[in-house]
């Protein structure tokens, strides 16, 4: 594949995963997002439909995995990488969002912090920005 095609298609994709950052509250249920702009320390939780929080999430994440996933493919170009990420983004994903909805049922006034992480882990590229590094290091060595 040609360098500048490569070049060019991580910055459209990366792009897409900026768009959805910025208009995430437009995009998805989630009104969490307000929450934890403030001091949320000692704040309930508020009024939320936790179907359609849950399914919003789920949502975001696989959007946001379908993007990282090109995101691997331009950069290695390999199918056996993106065999590996597909399992682990697959298995992150029932793991977090199973902890995502045992802390959203069972959250109290105060200690809303695990919850927060959780929750930025199923919304942000996070797993990316750790997976790029490691296949790089990995097709190096």
């Amino acid at each position: 594949m040609y360098k500048p095609f490569k070049i060019v298609g991580v910055m459209l994709l990366v792009g897409l995963l900026i768009l959805i950052r910025i208009f995430e509250a437009d995009l998805f249920y989630d009104p969490l997002i307000s929450f934890f702009k403030l001091d949320h320390s000692t704040e309930q939780l508020p009024q939320f439909n936790a179907s359609k929080l849950v399914g919003s999430m789920a949502l975001r994440f696989i959007i946001t995995t379908a993007i990282s996933i090109g995101v691997l493919w331009l950069l290695f170009n390999k199918r056996d990488i993106l065999k590996v990420a597909g399992l682990l983004y697959l298995v992150l994903f029932v793991i977090l969002i199973v902890v995502f909805v045992l802390l959203i049922q069972s959250s109290e006034s105060a200690g809303h912090m695990a919850l927060f992480y959780v929750r930025r882990f199923l919304i942000q590229p996070i797993f990316l920005l750790l997976l790029i590094p490691a296949f790089y290091f990995q097709k190096k060595a």
